[in-house]
């Protein structure tokens, strides 16, 4: 049983998952398109939530936003499911291929066989397409993979019902409905304007706010911390900002490249202009991990290092703020 289903590689999963989805169904949006409509440029800082034992960052909203939010401003239905029993969760499954619907399903890392052993950690917010069965495994599209798998029903259990923090508790989730035309203007509109609320929020968990309350607890850390817990959280930043869920640097260019995409739908040359900005501020963020990465590998051992590292991501949410601001304008 394998369903007509086309596998394109892309930058993010959920990005990728949606795309290659709606593709399906015959609408074609690429994955900038599908991450700037969904607002996926965000930042949050949890302290009191331990992820790895470090505190929680993460470059992205919650699982599922970026697609519930690009399918509500493009009048596309969704339906998502749960379940508390996994046999019922891959009864459900099985039903959707046999009724020749290729299915997203939000998934933990750590248990995926088909993963490099170095990607491999606890994070359950990763998605994937399954868009077959064969011999007993299911067959998989992963958009971070540049192949298609599979997966036996056991090793698919276990990813859909990995524990610990955001378990994915066997969601699953399909359009039902993509209306014959879509108002991409107006779209894109409200995804660029959401995007600078939440970057520019009051708040100090979210959005610049939330980058300089981490930069300024990154000297801190090192003072009370110590060097060694300090560089295991400083890990996970750009763990989180790199590999998993692609993040800092990665989300900067492919915002970027959505906005040169929305420039020639609105005919807004002010947006062109300002995806090269953000893909020099994504090009920054990866400098910044390039430099905590030779940290942790203790190959930068200046006594200053963390106030260095420190100013830098203070430099990165200026910079952003300033963008923030000038986006909503243009808009």
């Amino acid at each position: 049983m394998e369903l007509n289903f086309e596998h394109h590689q892309t930058a993010h999963c959920e990005n990728g998952v949606a795309s290659n989805l709606l593709l399906n169904k015959g609408l074609k949006l690429s994955e900038p398109m599908i991450f700037g409509i969904g607002s996926g440029l965000f930042f949050v800082y949890l302290p009191f939530l331990k992820v790895n034992f470090a505190p929680g960052f993460s470059y992205r909203p919650m699982p599922g936003a970026i697609f519930s939010k690009a399918a509500k401003r493009l009048g596309i239905k969704i339906k998502r499911e749960k379940f508390s029993n996994p046999k019922e969760a891959q009864l459900a499954l099985e039903r959707n291929l046999e009724k020749n619907i290729p299915t997203g399903l939000q998934v933990g890392v750590f248990n995926l066989t088909y993963f490099p052993e170095e990607y491999k950690f606890h994070f359950n917010a990763h998605n994937l397409v399954v868009y077959g069965k064969e011999n007993g495994k299911f067959l998989i599209s992963d958009p971070v993979m540049d192949y298609t798998t599979s997966l036996s029903e056991e090793e698919l259990e276990k990813v859909r019902y990995a524990k610990g923090a955001l378990p994915p508790k066997g969601h699953m989730y399909y359009p039902t409905y993509i209306p014959e035309h879509v108002n991409l203007e107006e779209a894109i509109k409200k995804g660029i304007k959401d995007t600078c609320k939440n970057m520019l929020a009051p708040v100090p968990i979210i959005g610049v706010r939330a980058m300089r309350w981490v930069a300024r607890n990154i000297p801190k850390w090192a003072e009370k911390k110590g060097t060694k817990v300090t560089n295991h959280y400083l890990g996970q930043l750009i763990r989180m900002q790199e590999e998993i869920g692609t993040g800092g640097g990665g989300f900067r260019f492919i915002y970027g490249a959505f906005l040169q995409e929305a420039a020639v739908i609105l005919k807004n040359d002010e947006l062109k202009e300002l995806s090269k900005e953000i893909t020099a501020i994504g090009d920054l963020w990866r400098d910044f991990a390039v430099d905590i990465a030779r940290v942790y590998k203790n190959r930068n051992s200046k006594s200053n290092i963390y106030n260095e590292l420190s100013k830098s991501m203070l430099h990165i949410a200026d910079l952003e703020e300033a963008f923030y601001k000038k986006l909503r304008k243009a808009i």
